[in-house]
């Protein structure tokens, strides 16, 4: 919020200068808006919102510089190229060189290391892979986990719940985790016997038909003609059979991507599909995340599609084998751009795969503007401090109305123009002022509050508050320019009165509403808000709101 709104004050300070362009202060203010987006964007994805406002504000510039027959397509031209340098080229640097700080400083593993590819977790110290020595070619017998190449596409997974009724075979779940666990354990076997107690290992070759047998469980990996829990074309995939005996759609064949018949498979470097031998699908994580009954894990399937993609190759990244000898493995680490991407693509589909949880307050973008519901943090007894995420009502509803207030403002002054109606200068200006400085906020609002109606991720109350920011910044042109333009009905005695008593009331109401309110903030104990000694008692205006 801090950096938005910078980047407003520098984008209309920055407009303020279009009469002396070039000049130390006109660059100064181009800089510092472009500063100002690289951190709302670096804090939050939301700044992305801000970008789009100063974005159509410059496009909006550039239209009228171009169309101005006083300037030279060459100055033209070098108004074009400043504001690719202040508000696109040095955004984006800072942006990246904080980035670049980050993977410096935050080199070590974490338990979040299962949400990024296997090279991405080479580099990182303290992760299992990090200059590991593994045996270097897989073999029956080995006990592996399978990370798919899908970013957050995770690790092939089994536990003990089955699939609900209802929902294909009541079999065993196969899922995909994102995190290390033990149930990502799985042992390669051949198929028509237990080999764990081979004397000479042998190694797996690309064509090989293979079971894997979850390791905690003894299931072996299966999948049939049911169809997968949400991705309907897809086939089921679960765990099947008591140690290790189940059934011939157990079986599996391995191809490495790009290699031929006998090709060994390698650890960590080698792309690998596993083929249904009896169906002929192949072994797919969706990236949908399962409703409760899978623990919100991502969905694995069996895809009859055969084209190769991400979603449908894995890499054996752990390897446990003590026949075979062991290697240090000179993994290709990543380059930083790689990391960089490699990074966002997963904190994108992090964020977008954010879903409600059953019972878990979800709030909603036509709550916001009315102040329909809060969002309670702590606190279920008179023993606990209770906080509760409540807006200001006043100003929240005075932003509310105000907004139609404004709407109506700018439609009577465009009428008043248009019909010809003699204003003096001061009515002017304060008409120019509502309809661009107004109209500026009023899209700022837009922009930062409808495309929550397009996301399907969990919502929240606090994601209103860039919006509220510009609700607010219009809500005091708004009533600066009513304040003002009284003078039109009011003798200048009565008008300079209008204006003051009507500050002093916002302000009062601003005020004592906070007074009424604070405990939501500062935190409530003792009686609670519907018995009458509770500091909230009788302030429960809304029946929606539940401290």
């Amino acid at each position: 919020m801090f950096f938005i709104t910078a980047a407003v004050l520098s984008m209309v300070k920055f407009n303020q200068q279009s009469y002396r362009p070039f000049t130390a202060p006109w660059w100064v203010w181009l800089v510092l808006c472009g500063v100002s987006l690289s951190g709302a964007v670096g804090v939050k994805f939301v700044g992305l919102f801000i970008i789009f406002l100063v974005g159509l504000n410059t496009i909006s510039d550039l239209s009228l510089l171009l169309g101005d027959l006083n300037l030279s397509l060459m100055d033209v031209s070098k108004h074009f190229l400043a504001r690719v340098v202040g508000l696109i080229l040095i955004p984006l640097f800072l942006y990246v060189t904080i980035f670049a700080v980050h993977f410096v400083v935050l080199n070590k593993s974490g338990p979040g290391d299962g949400f990024f590819s296997s090279a991405f977790q080479s580099r990182l110290i303290g992760n299992n892979l990090h200059n590991v020595s593994i045996p270097e070619y897989l073999a029956y017998g080995s006990t592996i986990t399978a990370k798919n190449l899908r970013i957050a596409g995770g690790y092939l997974h089994s536990h003990w719940h089955l699939y609900p009724e209802g929902v294909g075979a009541k079999q065993q779940q196969v899922t995909a985790y994102l995190h290390k666990d033990n149930n990502n354990l799985w042992l390669v076997r051949k198929p028509e016997e237990n080999d764990s107690e081979s004397r000479t290992p042998v190694l797996v070759r690309h064509g090989d038909i293979i079971r894997l047998e979850h390791k905690e469980t003894t299931r072996n990996l299966h999948t049939h003609l049911h169809e997968a829990p949400l991705t309907k074309k897809h086939f089921q995939v679960t765990g099947y059979g008591t140690n290790g005996t189940g059934d011939s759609n157990d079986l599996w064949r391995v191809e490495v991507c790009g290699g031929q018949k006998g090709d060994l498979v390698k650890v960590l470097r080698s792309k690998v599909r596993f083929l249904h031998k009896a169906t002929g699908c192949v072994l797919y994580s969706s990236g949908k995340t399962l409703p409760k009954w899978g623990w919100e894990q991502v969905e694995v399937t069996c895809s009859p599609y055969l084209k190769e993609s991400p979603s449908s190759q894995w890499n054996i990244e752990d390897h446990f084998n003590p026949k075979l000898p062991n290697i240090s493995l000179s993994v290709l680490k990543p380059n930083f751009l790689e990391i960089l991407l490699e990074s966002h693509i997963v904190m994108i589909r992090g964020n977008s795969g954010l879903k409600p949880k059953d019972n878990e307050m979800n709030s909603k973008p036509w709550h916001w503007p009315i102040n329909y519901q809060g969002l309670r943090f702590s606190g279920v007894n008179e023993t606990e401090y209770r906080v509760y995420l409540l807006g200001n009502p006043v100003v929240w509803w005075i932003n509310l109305v105000t907004l139609g207030l404004y709407v109506i403002m700018v439609a009577v002054a465009s009428v008043a123009i248009r019909r010809g109606l003699s204003l003096n200068q001061n009515s002017l200006e304060h008409s120019q002022v509502l309809k661009r400085g107004g109209g500026l906020l009023l899209l700022g609002w837009l922009l930062h509050y409808l495309p929550f109606y397009t996301m399907g991720r969990v919502l929240y109350y606090h994601h209103y508050f860039p919006a509220m920011l510009f609700s607010s910044m219009l809500t005091g042109v708004t009533l600066d320019i009513l304040f003002k333009s009284s003078d039109l009905l009011l003798q200048p005695i009565y008008s300079d009165r209008l204006k003051v008593a009507g500050w002093l009331l916002l302000q009062f109401s601003i005020l004592y509403s906070f007074y009424l309110f604070h405990p939501l903030s500062y935190g409530m104990m003792g009686p609670l808000a519907h018995e009458s000694g509770s500091a909230m008692a009788g302030l429960k205006w809304m029946d929606s709101w539940d401290f």
